[in-house]
């Protein structure tokens, strides 16, 4: 006996093929706005005009890179120096200039290259105009245009419903409320949400900066540099080292001025050669330069970065989880038998098939290789419509054949009634024990997907339609795997990231798939209807396991967060709208460029080629980029130690400051600025490891104590040995001489391991520092020459047992304080 369904299509065309539309034909199809009606609107500025960028203006890279706080106190430094002279004494200033010109030139850089990618990740809502419909972009939507909406669409502006085929929204992006809504004609849509089944469109009611989202979207899609433990450990280390500089700058002034009663130009010289170091002025511009170069990298191989620290992140994850559909398999797949059962009509079975494809105007990979398998015979008329959806693991409709037999064997629909059929998983739409799901295990076993094609005598909007229900056939999908899906899994097993694979499909169809992929217990599966509600539980069982399959986007959600519980750092990927809450609540989320736009919105990473072989790619960025910056940061903070410790001492002792600016500029150049951005941007495959301010600290802290004192040592040396009026500039060459060689030695610990190009390095400082000894007019530049035999030959000797006593400290660190 079966029921005539009533139609919720509202509007003719939005519920997918001809015989849809004709039965829908109670009202006509809205056009949307005329050419005339959009000009009038745009030149009223009722536009989508939200900036949404994917990396910050120009304006903004130049202010940051340009207005900083060390900046400012560097620059009121070199102004003194320039009013007091000589100007070499000023090239501290030069330096600064030409880092921040290195650092917005790549910035800028990275934004075009942001924005190129952008452009091809960008969202194209479908509008309708002048009756027909096109994709245009987000920004060119105005008010009171007809928006057309599908499944893992996403809602771009306020609107109202305006034609509905089963229309589900999920709104918990905006409010929490985890369960979709179904939408009805005249309700509201809020931008923000988006589709999970069914389809529709909605006219625009609120658009810009107006919509309910408009702000969150901004903010979501803008280059951002937050939320990073290399950033936020950065920041810390400065705002330490203005606590240390403040006072002993106050007091270096104040002993230079009033207790030694030097001239005032050489107190101000001595005074700011003991300033200027204290500062890691370059710390914070190679942090952005190897970003962005990451940045520029990635971008190479068409992967779209959308918050800056998702390259940072990705390599500290430990669980990665997967969606199999779209990132070990392929989008596509192929119909690789249809299975008949009850006796039913092959052919009939077929023309059903080829409707409920036809019904549905933005069909799913599964229901797209049904459709290419069975074309639609024209015979069928759908009368309503259930839409597939992820939660309920089944799509549905209505069919009533031409000739009014509606029943795939010959029976039922005589009377020119519909007849009820659904499509969806063998396993939630039959009970357990049911012959036809044996066939369904041994098909999912071989890594083979299996739909179930079955009617019933229920209405579609009975909540039980779904129950004793007919089977008709089966439905069996070869799935393709990726090529490069394997290797992926192997790199994350080898770099011990655990994988974890949770999918809507059947567990063991899921596992077979994942086994041929040579993923580590994938033979282990697990049913997720099965799985603990409680948080702590399901986090047991998720270690335990690697396989879950019949997963809902809601129990995503929460196995992210159960992991996160346990102290993980989750990355998640996915394309489907599925995928949404999962990918939003992990600490990283990845999206395939392919994917529905929903998910493309809330990941920090798109695969714009939907290659998860770049997965591997933005792990070695991150790891170049956390490595690097350790050892960067390393050398910067020993200077900054040994600077203040150097003030605070000749503070103390009442003697003037050793150095000029020019020499700790030059040595500065050559032991950490040079050597520093060629190891920022240097290869580096070392794991990533927490705790970046401790494991700075504990290593620069000593260096720097133990630089400086060999330093100051050596200068009290030369203050016994030389005498006479010219005994100051012998005394500050002899002290630089053993300050460089100290330096020299942390240099070339912070490079190891050592290549090739980094023994270069640290030779060609050494060089570049006895070029300047053995030129006479760099002598003269530098005011740095060495004067007799003993007292350098004592430097040398100073800075040896230096070198011994680092060794010593930086092997018993590691051991004593292991990462």
């Amino acid at each position: 006996m079966t029921q005539r369904a009533r139609t919720e299509v509202e509007g003719p065309g939005t519920g997918g093929g001809p015989a849809a539309r004709q039965d829908a034909g109670d009202q006509p199809r809205h056009p949307g706005l005329s050419a005339d009606e959009v000009a009038e609107r745009v030149s009223r500025g009722e536009v989508n005009d939200v900036p949404v960028r994917s990396s910050r203006s120009t304006s903004d890279i130049v202010r940051s890179n340009v207005f900083t706080r060390f900046n400012a106190i560097i620059g009121v430094l070199f102004v003194i120096i320039l009013i007091v002279g000589p100007i070499q004494d000023g090239l501290f200033g030069f330096v600064i200039v030409a880092n921040t010109g290195i650092g917005i030139v790549q910035e800028l850089r990275a934004k075009k290259t942001l924005d190129s990618l952008a452009v091809i990740g960008e969202a194209r809502p479908k509008v309708r105009r002048d009756g027909e419909t096109a994709e245009i972009p987000t920004s060119e939507v105005v008010l009171g245009d007809v928006i057309e909406l599908g499944p893992g669409d996403k809602v771009i502006v306020d609107g109202e419903v305006l034609e509905t085929d089963g229309l589900e929204v999920d709104e918990s992006l905006l409010t929490g409320e985890a369960d979709p809504v179904l939408k009805k004609t005249g309700e509201t849509l809020m931008s923000g949400s988006f589709v999970v089944a069914g389809g529709g469109a909605f006219t625009a009611t609120k658009v810009g900066r107006e919509a309910y989202a408009a702000r969150l979207a901004e903010e979501a899609s803008r280059f951002t540099l937050v939320h990073s433990e290399l950033r936020t450990g950065i920041s810390k280390i400065l705002k330490y080292v203005t606590w240390m500089m403040v006072p002993t700058a106050i007091g270096l002034i104040l002993s230079h001025l009033f207790t030694l009663n030097m001239p005032g130009d050489a107190a101000v010289r001595r005074m700011v050669a003991g300033i200027v170091p204290m500062i890691p002025e370059g710390l914070v511009l190679l942090t952005s330069v190897a970003f962005a170069v990451g940045v520029i990298r990635l971008g190479h191989k068409q992967c779209l970065v959308q918050e800056l620290p998702a390259i940072e992140g990705l390599a500290r994850v430990d669980v990665v989880c997967l969606d199999k559909t779209g990132t070990l398999t392929e989008g596509g797949m192929d119909v690789g038998e249809l299975r008949t059962l009850n006796s039913c009509d092959e052919q009939r079975i077929k023309e059903v098939l080829g409707a409920l494809g036809a019904s549905d105007p933005r069909p799913n990979a599964s229901l797209q290789a049904i459709i290419d398998a069975y074309p639609d015979s024209g015979r069928w008329h759908r009368t309503d419509a259930l839409p597939f959806s992820s939660a309920r693991k089944y799509s549905g409709a209505a069919l009533r054949e031409a000739d009014g037999d509606g029943g795939a064997g010959g029976k039922d629909g005589a009377d020119g009634q519909s007849t009820t059929w659904l499509l969806g998983a063998p396993d939630v739409l039959l009970p357990s024990g049911d012959p036809a799901l044996a066939d369904t295990e041994e098909l999912n076993a071989q890594g083979l997907r299996v739909l179930l094609l079955a009617r019933t005598d229920r209405g579609l909007k009975d909540p039980d339609v779904a129950r004793e229900v007919e089977p008709a056939a089966l439905v069996v999908l070869e799935q393709r795997l990726r090529p490069d899906a394997a290797e992926t899994l192997r790199y994350f097993e080898e770099q011990g990231v655990q994988a974890k694979v949770i999918s809507g499909d059947n567990a063991v169809s899921v596992g077979a798939v994942a086994g041929k992929l040579g993923l580590p217990g994938a033979g282990s599966t697990v049913d997720a209807r099965e799985l603990p509600s409680e948080k702590d539980e399901m986090a047991g069982a998720l270690e335990d396991a690697t396989v879950f399959g019949r997963v809902t986007p809601q129990q995503k959600r929460e196995m992210v967060g159960a992991l996160q519980s346990r102290g993980h750092t989750v990355a998640m990927t996915g394309d489907g709208v599925n995928d949404v809450l999962a990918l939003k609540d992990a600490d990283i989320g990845v999206s395939m460029g392919a994917g529905s736009e929903a998910t493309r919105a809330v990941a920090q990473i798109v695969l714009l080629d939907n290659s998860f072989a770049t997965l591997p790619s933005v792990v070695a960025e991150g790891r170049r980029v956390i490595g690097n910056i350790t050892r960067v940061a390393t050398l910067f903070l020993t200077k900054t130690v040994y600077s203040v410790l150097l003030a605070i001492l000749v503070a103390c002792w009442q003697i003037p400051y050793p150095y000029l600016p020019r020499h700790l500029t030059l040595l500065s150049t050559l032991t950490i600025g040079v050597p520093a951005f060629f190891l920022a941007l240097a290869p580096n495959k070392e794991r990533a490891k927490p705790h970046f301010v401790r494991r700075v600290m504990r290593y620069s802290v000593p260096s720097g104590l133990i630089t400086g004192v060999a330093a100051f040592v050596t200068y009290m040396i030369a203050r016994a040995h030389y005498t006479g009026p010219d005994a100051l500039p012998a005394e500050t060459s002899a002290a630089t001489l053993t300050l460089f060689l100290a330096a020299m030695w942390v240099l070339a610990i912070i490079a190891r391991p050592y290549t090739w190009w980094r023994i270069g390095l640290v030779l060609a400082m050494a060089a570049g520092f006895l070029v300047v000894l053995v030129t006479p007019w760099l002598q003269h530049f530098f005011a740095l020459r060495l004067v007799g035999t003993t007292m350098p030959w004592a430097a040398v000797g100073i800075a040896a047992v230096t070198a011994v006593a680092l060794e010593f400290t930086w092997r018993w660190t590691a051991r004593r304080f292991p990462d």
